[in-house]
């Protein structure tokens, strides 16, 4: 019998047990492919007691999900004010990539699961990705006036495209490396000013623009 069957556990460390071992299953498997039985398995628990925890087999996959997109944030998390890191955006932004991509790569088979799975079709499941990509955009804005960039509807916009660009870009550098990991990193690095700076320029003309006839 196994440590886990063994061991008593407080109702929300056996919850927090549940989801690791579900994130740890989704590093080996599709989302969809996570089966309670085997989770109830692992965990020396019955699979009513699992249900004790989450409402359902979707509940408990949501759970997983939040729990993987919150590890993926920590480990991004741009260093705090005190760090002399912090006083260059340009570096910051360099070392949340680094480790963006260092994480994607230690869970490859999760990442591209998550991105590309069914699980993107579910609308709780993108709500979960979209507040993720939420907390990315928010923390890339902040960064942006270090660099003489203004926030601007134009620029936040572009932000969030840039999101898009780092996300597809990782997954076909997983696919087929054809660069190295440095200049993958320095290759989203640089795309920030440029796409940020682009849609400054873009709204400054558009300003001079003469409106459409109507």
């Amino acid at each position: 019998m196994d440590a886990a069957k063994r061991t008593r556990l407080s109702p929300d460390e056996r919850r927090a047990q549940l989801i690791d071992l579900g994130a740890r299953m989704l590093a080996q498997r599709p989302l969809e492919q996570i089966s309670v039985e085997d989770i109830a398995d692992q965990a020396g628990v019955s699979r009513g007691l699992l249900f004790h925890y989450f409402a359902s087999k979707s509940e408990f996959h949501l759970a997983i999900v939040r729990h993987t997109s919150g590890q993926m944030l920590s480990r991004t998390e741009p260093p705090r004010s005190d760090n002399p890191m912090s006083d260059n955006p340009i570096t910051t932004l360099r070392s949340v990539l680094a480790s963006y991509v260092d994480y994607v790569s230690e869970n490859r088979n999760t990442y591209v699961s998550l991105l590309r799975g069914t699980a993107s079709g579910d609308p709780q499941m993108r709500e979960v990705f979209e507040q993720t990509r939420d907390v990315m955009a928010a923390r890339t804005l902040e960064q942006l006036p270090k660099i003489g960039l203004t926030s601007t509807p134009q620029v936040e916009l572009a932000v969030r495209g840039w999101i898009a660009f780092v996300e597809e870009a990782t997954i076909s550098w997983l696919r087929a490396p054809a660069i190295t990991r440095e200049e993958l990193i320095e290759l989203t690095v640089q795309a920030l000013p440029a796409l940020a700076g682009a849609a400054l320029g873009f709204a400054a003309v558009a300003d001079h623009l003469p409106l459409s006839a109507t």
